[in-house]
């Protein structure tokens, strides 16, 4: 893929700022900070209030968008079975917050969390879900989206509503999607009636975007908006992304709770390069890399509840782990950490969150799983070798065998035709037809040099 530099260039140059990081990191109260850091878990769920309504949350919340699959008939379907023993394992730990949409899983997200949540008392969670018109913008299409959420999830209210990622397209997008057909007068209205209890929204977007939103709180009162953080994206957003650090503090201006989504940037700060987790279990060997993800998105103050797509028991036990209680990051931890996200902003990742809003694509491309591939063998050091050498010969092999398991021919980057049908729909702005070129650009290459 890229030319500019191989891993074990990036990683022969970044040697001394690592060495320097850690030293730094470990000097003055290093004892107290390593004991934070792996003394996690073994109490009660943390909680925090929403000021609004008085709901006392759970700083973990339940993304409902990676519920596990199961093949029935050659079909992948939701594991029923799975997600409500998922869903029961959770409540019973202390997680009360489930959030869904619509569009997620193929339009079968609301139902599946409907079934296992109905299984519970009503008052023992809240439920969040969207109004996710991003295809048909019309007031037809939109009313019945919410009302069949209601149908969906088994309830007769909603605890939280979303006006689903705003940002891409601006405000033009925001007042044709909720403003001109009447939309946002209309679930106002629901609100004051009791069947949307906190209505807010979702944001990947600019600067400008998010400040005419915030303009615009008197009018609307938004009960909590939902912003995407980690410390990556503290200072280091891409695409058309805007800082977390701006967007926390401007809510924090208006005491606006926040809510939490890609804490783990859609896997990648949990799957990390070697080198990084060396530097993560110097500080704290009994640490996992998502811990230190998941406390520094719910160190923040003015944060309700950290989202996580839990689709296996055991990344929902060690979120568990990690939230029970949370031990805050110290100032110390904190800084680390901004370390370390400086040192992977040059790693040359495809800033994929498999949320598989690009999906389904019309020529079969299975995209997420491509970025997720690439990314993975970046992580592993099978990328960006130099031709000729006993280690690219290994890479090579590594990474043609693996892409070949991983995503089904028919389904791999040199069937794109760049239609750019998915790009308009990508949260994080990725050039999505240019980054498949580039794949199957190296593809090739690997392949040649067999």
């Amino acid at each position: 893929m890229s030319k500019n530099i191989s891993r074990r260039e990036f990683i022969k140059t970044s040697s001394s700022a690592v060495a320097s990081v850690a030293a730094t990191s470990l000097v003055g109260g290093c004892a107290a900070d390593a004991g934070t850091a792996t003394a996690l878990g073994g109490g009660e769920m943390t909680y925090r209030t929403n000021h609004n309504s008085g709901d006392k949350v759970s700083i973990l919340g339940y993304g409902c968008m990676r519920w596990p699959m199961t093949k029935v008939d050659n079909k992948e379907v939701i594991d029923q079975e799975q997600v409500n023993r998922l869903v029961d394992y959770a409540i019973e730990h202390g997680v009360n917050y489930f959030d869904a949409a619509p569009m997620y899983l193929a339009g079968e997200c609301e139902r599946a969390t409907g079934l296992a949540l109905s299984r519970h008392p009503r008052d023992s969670y809240f439920i969040a879900t969207k109004l996710s018109n991003f295809n048909d913008s019309s007031r037809k299409a939109a009313m019945e989206m919410y009302h069949t959420s209601f149908k969906s999830l088994q309830v007769d209210y909603l605890d939280y509503y979303l006006l689903h990622s705003i940002g891409g397209g601006g405000m033009e997008k925001f007042n044709e999607r909720f403003v001109d057909n009447g939309m946002i007068d209309f679930l106002m209205k629901e609100r004051e009636a009791g069947r949307i209890r906190n209505l807010g929204f979702s944001f990947h977007g600019d600067k400008a975007c998010f400040d005419a939103l915030m303009a615009l709180h008197e009018k609307y009162h938004w009960d909590f908006v939902q912003i995407q953080l980690n410390y990556m994206d503290w200072k280091h957003p891409q695409g058309r992304n805007t800082e977390a650090e701006y967007l926390y503090g401007e809510l924090e201006k208006r005491d606006i709770p926040a809510i939490i989504m890609e804490p783990l940037l859609g896997g990648r700060l949990a799957n990390l390069p070697d080198f990084i987790v060396d530097m993560l279990k110097e500080k704290a060997p009994a640490a996992s890399n998502a811990s230190w993800a998941f406390r520094f998105a719910g160190s923040c103050k003015g944060v309700l509840t950290v989202l996580s797509g839990m689709t296996y028991m055991e990344h929902l036990q060690d979120n568990l782990n990690t939230y029970s209680p949370l031990v805050e990051l110290t100032e110390s931890e904190q800084d680390f950490l901004q370390d370390v996200a400086g040192l992977m902003k040059k790693f040359p990742f495809v800033r994929c969150t498999h949320c598989d809003y690009c999906m389904p694509c019309p020529y079969g491309i299975d995209i997420p799983e491509i970025f997720q591939h690439y990314n993975k063998c970046l992580n592993e050091g099978y990328i960006n070798e130099d031709a000729g050498t006993k280690e690219y010969r290994k890479a090579r092999r590594a990474y043609l065998i693996s892409y070949d398991r991983s995503v089904p021919k028919l389904r791999q980057a040199d069937r794109c035709i760049s239609c750019n049908q998915c790009r308009p729909n990508c949260p994080q702005d990725i050039n999505i037809p240019g980054e498949l070129g580039r794949i199957w650009r190296y593809v090739e290459e690997l392949r040649k040099n067999q």
